[in-house]
């Protein structure tokens, strides 16, 4: 006969093995045939409570499962691409939660189904900038924008800069009230760069309504 390729391996805590987990309860190890492999407790056969899962791609995963899904407290360290510690419900990042990536950045706050959403912090660590205030689908909508020297805006966002209507206020105890729009910076390099490579940036244009102009230097930058 041929090779049936890799087995579904269960092995309880007693050293039994078996090719099923069905109706099991306690903690064991699974390895399945994809090469991944569960180490944790079972309820009535299924992934329930505390374990660890070994993805075939490198990433890990440790906390809380409910019916074979990440649910509860727990800690996903994604194969280079950085670690999230925090809140899941039915296998995604959903509630409140870390996430820090690999550059030394963090955000801080809410995600909802996957993706960062409510209130949060994000920290950029080469400069020390942070972005604070309401987040949805990914992006920060409203907040601040806070310079390490305390010099921040606060406002609108949109692709995580400033947009629409907004203030920068200035260490001096200056505000300067106005409003910025974003339009495509060209990447003017090469005009053959294939899709997804020198991808246009967004370059920043602010209106002033306010008179400040030696304290609003620069913001449009």
């Amino acid at each position: 006969e041929g090779d049936k390729g890799p087995e579904y391996i269960f092995v309880t805590e007693a050293g039994e093995t078996s090719n099923s987990s069905r109706d099991y309860n306690g903690y064991a190890t699974a390895t399945y045939t994809n090469g991944e492999i569960y180490e944790g407790h079972y309820t009535d056969g299924i992934r329930e409570g505390d374990g660890t899962y070994r993805y075939l791609n490198g990433n890990i995963y440790t906390g809380k499962w409910r019916e074979n899904r990440k649910h509860g407290i727990g800690k996903m360290t994604y194969s280079g691409k950085g670690e999230y510690n925090g809140f899941w419900e039915n296998g995604r990042r959903h509630g409140e939660g870390v996430f820090k990536y690999p550059n030394g950045d963090t955000y801080s706050g809410w995600w909802r189904f996957g993706v960062k959403e409510g209130a949060g912090t994000y920290i950029f660590a080469e400069s020390g900038m942070k972005m604070i205030g309401d987040w949805k689908e990914g992006t920060i909508e409203t907040g601040k924008w806070v310079y390490p020297n305390g010099m921040f805006y606060q406002g609108g966002f949109q692709n995580n800069k400033p947009n629409g209507d907004g203030e920068w206020h200035f260490p001096n105890g200056n505000v300067c009230k106005g409003s910025h729009s974003q339009a495509a910076k060209k990447n003017e390099e090469d005009d053959d760069v294939e899709e997804g490579e020198g991808k246009d940036e967004i370059a920043l244009q602010w209106q002033s309504d306010t008179h400040i102009a030696e304290s609003s230097e620069g913001i449009g930058a």
